[in-house]
Parts: C-alpha cells; structure tokens; sequence
C-alpha cells in the first residue's frame, strides 16, 4: 500500500469509529450543537474552535484535543461540520 493509501484508509477508520460512537450515543450530536452555538455566538476563531472542542470532550463522551495541533482528520471534519450546521441555521432566521 503507498503512503495515500495509508492515510486514506487511517482516515476512513477513524472517521467509521466516530460514526459508530454517534450512533451509539445520539445524546453526543446534540450536545455538541448546544456547545457549537454558545461559542459560535462569540465568533469562530481558532480560541473559540479549542474551547468547543474542550467544551464537547468535557460533556461528551467524545475526546478532542483542545489543542488544534492534536486534531486528528476526523476532530476537524466534526468541528468544521458543526460550525456549517451552526451558520446555516443562523442564516435561516
């Protein structure tokens, strides 16, 4: 396997436990989205993205490093994920 194939598959499995842990606990997406538009409110910066990254591992049985250094693909794409879903529901109203 070349060093992309590597990755890809590293990020598939990643992203496949995360999904598997949503599933198993719903209670996570909801959380999350409560977290996501009390700090959203604030703006989206970098400080902001960390604190709801801790804000989520602290209420959550989800970890994701506080710092963004240590985000793995899948930290990323749910805290990307979550700021869309936030902004479009601030622009609905």
């Amino acid at each position: 396997m070349s060093a992309p194939e590597i990755q890809k598959t590293r990020v598939i499995n990643e992203l496949r436990g995360f999904i598997k842990k949503l599933l198993q606990d719903p209670q996570i997406l909801e959380q999350s989205l409560v977290v996501a538009r009390q700090h959203l409110a604030e703006g989206s910066d970098a400080k902001i993205m960390a604190r709801i990254a801790n804000d989520i591992s602290d209420t959550t049985s989800v970890h994701i490093p506080e710092d963004p250094s240590e985000h793995s693909e899948a930290d990323k794409l749910y805290l990307e994920l979550l700021k869309e879903v936030v902004g479009e529901e601030q622009a609905m109203y």
